[in-house]
């Protein structure tokens, strides 16, 4: 079974950083990628074509459905899910970074922005925070730390290593974005947001089938909502990706004094060639690196 989705420039760089994670195939002329994932071929395409091949393609592609203009109809559905004059609730927020990335942890944050503080939240300038640089959102992060509540996860590479053979990247994300919730819920107690956004990286049902298969005691689950792009739709996801990326960035550069050698963001070519250099240098990667990516066997063909 074959089935072809057609994806913009920013939906292309989430889905290659997803599969990274899996064992890379000979990638054909004018893909970006090529994984095997179960009983599952994935091929990205630099025109922004992924084509699905193999027996359980379904499955496969409903991740990526909201993403897409495959079934265009289940993506305006998502979108219109947000209740009228959502961006002025008050809301409580969540976002991820690092999962695409072989080096560095996975870091998740939660915001509350309350509508009395959107109007502050709103004068920072992170309405569309993907645009902005690393050094304008180090400026903000301290602002949104000092004024709003929030909560962060960082999973740094060696817990993540502990955790990645009993849970999947998705489910670990789940586990982080439901815990962090929770952290900023109690914070604001006895305050009840009037929503709270993930920023969507699964189904809804497939988010809360990790979160029962983890056996987590607390499962964050009323008035809570999944879209992709959360940036765009309220500011509390503004502000959670930034305080996120500020705190994988510390992490970073932490993490690059230690090894001696500054530790690139990503899966690519160099990231193969820094961890090739740790190894040379008898460095265990487990500290600084998501092991199960397929950029471990890469750089032990190098060394």
């Amino acid at each position: 079974m074959q089935t072809v989705i057609q994806v913009n420039k920013e939906q292309l760089e989430q889905i290659t950083n997803y599969y990274h994670q899996f064992p890379s195939n000979k990638v054909p002329a004018g893909a970006l990628f090529s994984v095997t994932t179960g009983s599952v071929t994935v091929t990205g395409y630099y025109s922004g074509k992924i084509m699905f091949q193999g027996r359980s393609v379904n499955t496969e592609v409903a991740k990526w459905q909201t993403n897409s203009s495959h079934k265009s109809k289940t993506t305006k559905k998502t979108v219109i899910g947000l209740p009228a004059d959502f961006a002025n609730w008050s809301v409580l927020g969540s976002d991820e970074v690092g999962a695409g990335a072989y080096f560095g942890p996975l870091t998740t944050a939660a915001v509350y922005v309350s509508k009395e503080n959107l109007e502050w939240v709103r004068a920072l300038g992170i309405a569309d925070s993907k645009t902005l640089t690393d050094d304008r959102m180090k400026k903000i992060a301290p602002q949104i730390i000092s004024k709003l509540p929030h909560h962060v996860v960082n999973l740094m590479p060696e817990k993540y290593n502990q955790l990645q053979p009993l849970h999947n990247v998705n489910q670990m994300k789940a586990i982080s974005h439901n815990f962090a919730l929770g952290k900023v819920l109690d914070k604001i107690f006895p305050t009840i947001p009037q929503a709270i956004l993930i920023d969507q990286f699964a189904q809804q049902s497939t988010y809360f089938n990790y979160l029962k298969k983890a056996n987590q005691q607390r499962i964050i689950h009323e008035n809570v909502y999944f879209t992709t792009k959360g940036e765009q739709y309220h500011l509390s996801v503004a502000a959670a990706s930034i305080l996120a990326r500020v705190v994988e960035l510390d992490a970073m550069s932490k993490l690059s004094a230690e090894a001696g050698i500054k530790l690139p963001i990503g899966a690519g070519r160099e990231v193969d060639t820094v961890a090739a250099e740790l190894l040379r240098r008898g460095i265990d990667l487990k500290h600084y690196a998501k092991l199960h990516f397929a950029n471990t066997k890469k750089a032990e063909r190098l060394l």
